[in-house]
C-alpha cells in the first residue's frame, strides 16, 4: 500500500487539483500530507471543504517527509500536461528520499534523463500513469463477456463521470453485487491502481483499448466503466465515441453538471437531457443497443432546495431515475437503476 504525499503547489484548493482530490476521496492508498505553500498550516477539509479529511497541508517536500510517505503523487494536471519547471526540485528531492513518483501528466517523467538517473540511483521508480498500452484493434470479443457493462456518459468534460462510476460501484457492492470500477483516466487509474489512459491511445486503437479493459475485468458481475469527454464536445467527442463502442456497454448512465450550460472553454450550447439521451442511444443502436438507465445529476454549487428542484425537473423531463450521488448518496439511484443493469444486450450482426 502506498502512502501518498501529494504535490499541488499553489493549486490544491482549485479544480486543477482534481487528481489530488480524487485520490484523497477514493483511493484505498492513504494520503499522509499535501504540499501547497498557499494552504500550508491547514487541514485538507479547511482548504477543500467537500473533502472529509484531516490530512495536513504543508509548504514543502521536506516538511511532507516527516509524515513518512512512500510515494509522491503529482496531484495537478497543468495546462498542456507538462511539468512546471519550478516543480523539478521537489521531484528530485523525493527521488533522493527514495520515494516512488506517481504522475498522470502527459509529459512522461520516467523519460527525463535526470529523473530516471535519480530513480535508479536511489532504488525507486517512476510510474507514469498515462503510459498507453500496446495497440489493439477492437475485435468484438467484449460483446460476449458475462459481466454486465455500464458506461457513464456526460453532457461535457469534468461533470462527475468518474465520481458517479465510483459511487455506483460502492452502492452495487453494498447491495451484494460483485461490482468493479474500470478506470479510463489518470485520476481513476491512481485510485483503482490499474486501467488504461484512453486519451493517450491512437484513435484507431481507442475502441480496442476500451474493449481490453472489459476483457481484463470480465470476472466481475457488474462493471462501471469511467466515461470521458462528451458527445457534443468539439475536441474530445472522439474519445467519448471510442468508449461508447469499445466498452460494449449494456446500459448507460448520463452525468450532467446542473450549472453547466455550454461546453466548457468552447461555448457550444449543451443539449437538453432528453436530446442527449436520444443521441447516445441512437449511436449505440447502430452497433450494440444500450439505453440510458438513469441520470447522475451533479448539483454542486446549489443549495438543497435548488438541488432538489433540479433533480425533480430532470426526472420529469426524461422519465428516468435521477439523483445526486454525492449530495444524497448513491443507494437510491442505484436501486432504481438496478433492474436495467440485470441483463446483457446483444451486438448487431
Amino acid at each position: 500500500m502506498r502512502r501518498y504525499a501529494i504535490l499541488a503547489p499553489g493549486l490544491f484548493a482549485t479544480r486543477s487539483a482534481k487528481t489530488a482530490h480524487g485520490a484523497i476521496a477514493y483511493s484505498a492508498d492513504p494520503t499522509v500530507s499535501v504540499i501547497d505553500f498557499s494552504q500550508a498550516g491547514k487541514r485538507v477539509r479547511e482548504a477543500v471543504p467537500y473533502l472529509d479529511s484531516d490530512v495536513p497541508v504543508v509548504a514543502s517536500l521536506e516538511e511532507a517527509l516527516a509524515y513518512e510517505p512512500t510515494s509522491l503523487l503529482v496531484g495537478v494536471a497543468p495546462a498542456g500536461g507538462a511539468l512546471p519547471p519550478d516543480w523539478r526540485s521537489a521531484i528530485l528531492l523525493a527521488l533522493d528520499a527514495g520515494l516512488e513518483i506517481v504522475s498522470g501528466l502527459h509529459e512522461f517523467l520516467g523519460e527525463d534523463a535526470e529523473f530516471a538517473a535519480a530513480a535508479a540511483r536511489n532504488g525507486t521508480r517512476i510510474w507514469d500513469v498515462r503510459t498507453p498500452p500496446p495497440p489493439r484493434i477492437f475485435s468484438g470479443e467484449g460483446n460476449a463477456v458475462a459481466a454486465r457493462v455500464v458506461l457513464t456518459v456526460g453532457s461535457d468534460c469534468a461533470v462527475g463521470k468518474m465520481t458517479a462510476s465510483l459511487e455506483l460501484t460502492k452502492a452495487a457492492r453494498a447491495a451484494g453485487t460483485n461490482a468493479r470500477f474500470v478506470a479510463t483516466g489518470q485520476t481513476g487509474i491512481v485510485i483503482a491502481g490499474s486501467g488504461i489512459p484512453i486519451d493517450r491511445t491512437i484513435s484507431d486503437f481507442t475502441s480496442g483499448a476500451a474493449e481490453q479493459l472489459v476483457l481484463e475485468n470480465r470476472d466481475a458481475e457488474l462493471l462501471f466503466v469511467e466515461g470521458q469527454g462528451g458527445i457534443s464536445h468539439p475536441a474530445f467527442a472522439p474519445v467519448t465515441l471510442g468508449l461508447l463502442y469499445g466498452s460494449c456497454p449494456d446500459a448507460l448512465v448520463l452525468v450532467h453538471l446542473v450549472k453547466r450550460t455550454h461546453v466548457e472553454d468552447y461555448g457550444t450550447p449543451l443539449q437538453p437531457l432528453p436530446r442527449l439521451i436520444e443521441i447516445y442511444e441512437t449511436l449505440c443502436a447502430t452497433v450494440k443497443p444500450a439505453r440510458v438507465a438513469g441520470i447522475a445529476l451533479n448539483t454542486h454549487g446549489l443549495d438543497a432546495a435548488a438541488a432538489q428542484r433540479a433533480i425533480d425537473e430532470a426526472r420529469a423531463s426524461t422519465g428516468l431515475p435521477c439523483d445526486d450521488v454525492v449530495r444524497n448518496g448513491p443507494a437510491h439511484l442505484y436501486a432504481a437503476m438496478a433492474p436495467a443493469f440485470s441483463a446483457k444486450t446483444a451486438a448487431l450482426k
